[in-house]
């Protein structure tokens, strides 16, 4: 578990938590008192790239927001395959759902970049929730859009072929704000990308070799470029080989 790393000036970390939670999706329409009131809950923290946040089966004890960083959200089997479910981005949060229901965590949760978090205890979290229903809304909506994302997935791994699931991943990537400086730059490795979709790591190297020779996309180090979403759009509607 992170540990708290909150400056040592009070007032300057609770200007800090105050700037950042305003501007946060989730938290932005919380009247000034709930949201002075939440920095009060919330812990900042900071985790290096590859450190473990949350393991599946840890109890569901923190809300975790996401300052800066990207958080792999994953599975394994027992033999060592990896299945990665969601990357979360800065503005979102993770550790939603065991810390509203009270069971274990439903799967590991990684730092796959330096990272920020703020960090909100349940005991603190679930009071608060009860007292704002404008809140509580918010995460309905959330755990709506979580619940369709999962729903998508599996409509792409039974019904898809390879192209259609790559180019559907690498769709969803862009659109759910996963670009670096507006770019089209995916900081994101084959092997994770192989991860996202359940192929084979050299399958999908094959797979953007072929769209980087028809300048849909460049391979850089740790990286692929999107350069004509249309043509990935279209590919992934037609669930044509390709």
């Amino acid at each position: 578990m992170p540990q708290d790393k909150t400056g040592d000036d009070p007032r300057q970390a609770a200007g800090n938590k105050l700037s950042v939670l305003r501007k946060h999706p989730i938290f932005a329409d919380l009247e000034p008192e709930a949201l002075d009131q939440l920095c009060r809950y919330a812990k900042h923290t900071t985790v290096k790239r590859g450190a473990t946040i949350a393991a599946k089966g840890d109890p569901g004890n923190n809300l975790f927001a996401v300052i800066t960083g990207t958080v792999k959200i994953s599975s394994s089997s027992p033999d060592g395959r990896n299945a990665i479910l969601n990357l979360i981005g800065p503005g979102e949060i993770f550790g939603e759902i065991a810390v509203l229901d009270g069971a274990p965590r439903s799967a590991d949760a990684t730092a796959n970049t330096n990272c920020e978090l703020y960090i909100i205890d349940r005991r603190d979290f679930l009071p608060f929730v009860k007292s704002q229903p404008a809140l509580a809304m918010k995460f309905i909506e959330l755990l709506c859009a979580r619940l369709r994302w999962t729903s998508q997935q599996v409509e792409q791994v039974i019904l898809q072929n390879l192209p259609g699931r790559l180019a559907s991943a690498l769709l969803g990537l862009t659109e759910e704000r996963k670009f670096d400086s507006g770019s089209g730059t995916l900081a994101i490795t084959q092997q994770e990308i192989s991860e996202m979709v359940g192929m084979t790591r050299e399958s999908i190297n094959k797979q953007l070799r072929a769209w980087a020779g028809r300048n849909w996309v460049r391979l850089e180090h740790g990286a692929i470029v999107v350069l004509d979403i249309n043509a990935l759009r279209e590919l992934a509607e037609s669930g044509l080989d390709s």
